[in-house]
């Protein structure tokens, strides 16, 4: 995101980055005496023409000329009187009578001509820019003028022309060859920042996400919604309109280019547009229903060509695309409700009823104008699962079935079932919409308690889960006695919303069996029931007792090998972690994925992603981990799971302390926890941290990374996720070391030995021998300590924390002056970070090796490369504030030496204070100067 404004504008310019920069490189060729041209092209709404007001006010080189909006129907040569009468405001004359249309003998545009008679002299000595906005509306000499000065300047002119015009008039003759700039809608920061601009800070989030959503990122949709809520509903207090985006204020900004369109090509786009409503996240109408409808009513495919030429729709012979979503939700609003009805009703005729039922009945439903018992019936029956139907078209017979409905249990729990397959679907907004339409009357708690676990599954992924959690619990206890399966469902997801809540004892209440009889027809458990040994297994884990757990957890697993369904793949992923089992947990997840691609599953593919990113993280391949992370994260914001992006950032934040710098890690961690601290979800909290922390300790930061871990691995309240916060661990212990908090880390690497002791993490033998050896006395006790733990790295893979010992047994040997040792361990330190790619940690190792003395230092050339290795690991210490003690716990040295080397330093840079030198590392870092 990118915003500017100068004093005179009244709003920020937000998310356009690459314009603003092509706005800015045309201002530097006027100003070096050159002539440009630009043209901006963007659907209406998105602000080409506050990209234009802005650029004129902030073009400082010269005049600008920014002609009025032309009438409706303009005359031969309105855009350049137009333009001259901008011209006589800023001479501050008149207008000049001008006849226009003679030819110019020396082939320039009459446009050049003109400005070079009307603005003589002034235009010579400084530049000129003409903004033009709409330009696609000039008349066509006028148009034409403009493309000819952009085509062949005048060299004695520097004149700029900066143009706009909408997207399906970007191919007029008149300007083509001038270099284009297309721009879409703004990404969901940019959004998101005007959004807040326009509503104030009194926003709801739950309201704010909605008007995000209805608006597809175009800033006029969203000014629109800004003006039409009151505060009460931008607030949350008052019910919000439906539809949130009227007709009117959809055709006031999209229905310029629909106008001038012919009756029937008009009709024939409403016969799309209301095609589209059967099934709206579909790739397009269906091309051969639409024409068959449009036959009926006496309008032939060639209908369609004005809309075709206008680059409105596109008919590939299957699909009727439009343009853009808002353009057809504009065509359909737009219409009055008799016409989108007499739609309907010519669609329904035209479907194939043998070959599409729940397509004709959704199409006659959509005609009828009143409640409707028997239609909304056979709706429901229609809309049943296993019919040959996607989601989304289920979604939507049911709501319409829900309208028709009058009695309100069976309108509740059809408006309940919408809203599902919505947010199975991926469409979560949907659900969340059709969910608030229902009302807790006094229906059945089969019911209430269906409409329940939807809200707490929505909640999950997208809301606190200490309310999913309540919602879910709520949920099962009306089930119970009415929907046994579902009652089970409902506690499995209560249990994963107080897993990442971090709560073992909500998770335990989640888990236990309830006490109610299963009704005559629910069928008994088979001996092997994959949920039941989930259950019983986690249940043993989370009171500490894993070897009781394996048995369960493993018959999990072993059915997993043969299973085809996600949800149950997905918890076998889980049963393997808490094994430490890391390659069945990636095999398993892996499987899910697969079997959730190959079915659509828009809602489960997110979660599925996430686990399975975590896992090739614990598995130590962080290339593979970034890839499924990054994945997930599009399909999380294409869902509307912000829970699950969160979760998705914190992954990408600890790959990034391997992979990236420090800035990286700041990036994803920020935004993990931006979602994870207002929502509850502790375990993307300590996931986030432990990223920061080794971040900060890669950067030579003990006592930050320190700070950020001890509250999250500390036992007590406020302590980080029960699943997580062991393998922080190491982490820690190695900060606090190097920060001279010896006890402390004495006390967690004696808490690490009994979490190793239990075999849930493979990596945990060979971490706790490397912590050991940190905290072991100053003598050859640590020697063999990480020559155990380098043994038992070989039992396993990951080279990460394999160089990781291996660079700490190296700064070891090396304070201990024992150089050829050290170097060997060092250099296998390096090549490991180089194969995992973990290259700010290679660098590291390669400064470590220069204080060995085994790669010679680079040749003085001024800066930070005069000083040795040592005062260079010293100025950046005390430029990151560090005090010379505690310059001495990290390098291991005397605050003697600190303070010799430091004045070596300072007289060797020429600098008198700790703050000057401070702002020369930072200024020598931020060129990439540093040795």
């Amino acid at each position: 995101m990118t915003g500017q404004t100068t004093a005179e504008s009244p709003c920020r310019i937000y998310g356009r980055t690459p314009e603003l920069a092509a706005v800015a490189a045309l201002s530097d060729r006027l100003r070096a005496g050159y002539t440009g041209a630009l043209v901006f092209v963007a659907e209406p709404g998105l602000g080409r023409s506050a990209l234009l007001a802005g650029a004129a006010r902030q073009f400082r080189p010269g005049p600008v000329l920014r002609p009025r909006p032309l009438p409706r129907d303009p005359r031969p040569y309105d855009g350049l009187r137009a333009l001259l009468c901008a011209a006589a405001e800023v001479r501050g004359a008149a207008p000049p009578r001008i006849a226009f249309g003679a030819g110019r003998p020396d082939g320039t545009s009459e446009l050049t001509s003109l400005l070079r008679r009307f603005l003589p002299g002034s235009v010579e000595k400084e530049p000129l820019l003409v903004c033009v906005d709409d330009a696609h509306l000039w008349d066509a000499p006028s148009r034409a003028a403009l493309g000819l000065a952009a085509r062949h300047p005048d060299p004695r002119l520097p004149l700029g022309l900066l143009l706009s015009m909408a997207e399906h008039r970007a191919a007029d003759t008149e300007f083509t060859g001038l270099p284009v700039l297309r721009f879409g809608p703004l990404d969901d920061g940019a959004a998101s920042a005007l959004l807040r601009e326009l509503t104030g800070e009194h926003l709801n989030p739950a309201v704010g996400a909605e008007l995000l959503s209805e608006a597809e990122g175009n800033p006029a949709v969203l000014a629109a919604l800004a003006r039409r809520l009151t505060p009460g509903q931008l607030g949350g207090h008052r019910p919000l309109p439906r539809p949130l985006v009227d007709g009117a204020a959809l055709w006031a900004t999209f229905g310029s280019p629909l106008e001038p369109l012919p009756a029937p090509t008009r009709q024939l786009l409403l016969l799309a547009a209301a095609a589209h409503e059967s099934d709206p996240s579909a790739a397009g109408a269906d091309a051969s229903l639409v024409l068959r409808a449009a036959r009926a009513a006496g309008l032939g495919p060639a209908a369609l060509d004005p809309a075709e030429a206008a680059r409105l729709v596109h008919h590939d012979g299957d699909r009727i695309t439009f343009a853009g979503s808002l353009l057809r939700r504009t065509v359909y609003t737009g219409a009055p409700s008799s016409h989108r009805r007499a739609a309907h009703a010519l669609l329904a005729s035209a479907v194939a009823a043998d070959r599409h039922p729940l397509r004709r009945l959704l199409h006659l439903a959509l005609a009828a104008q009143g409640p409707d018992a028997a239609l909304a019936a056979r709706l429901d029956a229609a809309a049943a699962p296993g019919t040959p139907t996607s989601g989304m078209e289920r979604s939507a017979a049911l709501a319409r079935a829900a309208e028709l409905t009058p009695q309100e249990d069976a309108r509740t729990a059809r408006l309940t079932a919408a809203a599902d397959y919505a947010r199975l679907a991926g469409h979560t907004r949907r659900a969340r919409r059709l969910l608030a339409a229902t009302r807790d009357g006094a229906s059945p708690d089969t019911v209430h308690g269906r409409a329940e676990l939807l809200r707490g599954s929505l909640a999950l992924r997208d809301g606190p889960v200490g309310d999913a959690y309540q919602a879910l619990l709520m949920a099962a206890e009306r089930l119970d006695h009415c929907d046994a399966e579902a009652a089970a469902e409902a506690r499995m997801e209560a249990m994963d919303a107080a897993w990442a809540a971090g709560d073992p004892v909500d998770c335990l209440a989640a888990l236990t069996e309830t006490r109610s009889p299963s009704p005559p027809s629910s069928p008994t458990p088979p001996p092997q029931d994959p949920r039941r040994d989930y259950r019983a297994g986690l249940r043993t884990a989370l009171v500490g007792q894993l070897a009781e757990a394996e048995s369960p957890l493993r018959r999990v697993l072993d059915l997993a090998r043969e299973d085809d369904d996600p949800v149950r793949l997905l918890r076998a992923g889980v049963a393997a972690l808490v094994l430490g089992d890391i390659a069945a947990a990636c095999r398993t997840n892996a499987r899910a994925l697969a079997v959730s691609r190959s079915r659509g599953l828009a809602s489960l593919t997110p979660r599925i992603l996430e686990h399975l990113a975590y896992a090739e993280l614990r598995a130590g391949r962080h290339a593979r981990a970034r890839a499924h992370a990054q994945e997930g994260l599009h399909a999380a914001h294409r869902a509307g799971q912000r829970n699950v992006a969160a979760g998705q950032h914190a992954i990408l934040a600890l790959v990034a302390s391997v992979e990236h710098d420090a800035a990286a890690v700041a990036a994803h961690a920020g935004a993990a926890l931006e979602i994870a601290r207002p929502h509850g979800l502790l375990q993307a909290v300590t996931l986030a941290e432990w990223a920061s922390a080794r971040a900060d300790l890669c950067r030579g930061r003990p006592f930050e990374a320190a700070a950020r871990l001890g509250p999250l691995t500390r036992p007590g309240p406020g302590r980080g996720h029960f699943a997580v916060r062991m393998l922080a661990l190491p982490c820690f212990v190695e900060a606090a070391v190097q920060s001279g908090a010896s006890s402390e880390a004495k006390a967690a690497v004696e808490e690490f030995a009994l979490w190793a002791a239990q075999g849930a993490d493979p990596q945990a033998p060979a971490q706790l021998a490397r912590c050991r050896a940190l905290v072991a006395p100053p003598d050859d006790t640590a020697d063999a300590l990480y020559e155990l733990a380098l043994d038992r790295h070989e039992a396993v893979h990951g080279d990460f924390e394999r160089a990781r010992t291996q660079l700490l047994y190296g700064k070891w040997l090396r304070r201990r002056r024992r150089p050829a040792e050290a170097k060997n361990r060092l250099r296998d330190a390096l090549v490991s970070f180089e194969r995992c790619g973990a290259p700010v940690w290679a660098e590291q190792t390669r400064a470590e090796l220069r204080a060995t003395g085994d790669a010679p230092a680079p040749v003085p050339a001024g800066g930070l490369a005069v000083l040795t290795p040592q005062q260079l690991r010293i100025a950046r210490c005390v430029a990151e504030g560090a005090t010379n003690r505690e310059v001495a716990l990290i390098l291991s040295v005397s605050p003697r030496t600190v303070d010799h080397h430091l004045r070596n330093v300072f007289a060797v840079l020429g600098v008198r204070s700790r703050t000057e030198l401070a702002r020369l590392v930072d200024r020598a870092e931020r060129s990439g100067a540093q040795p």
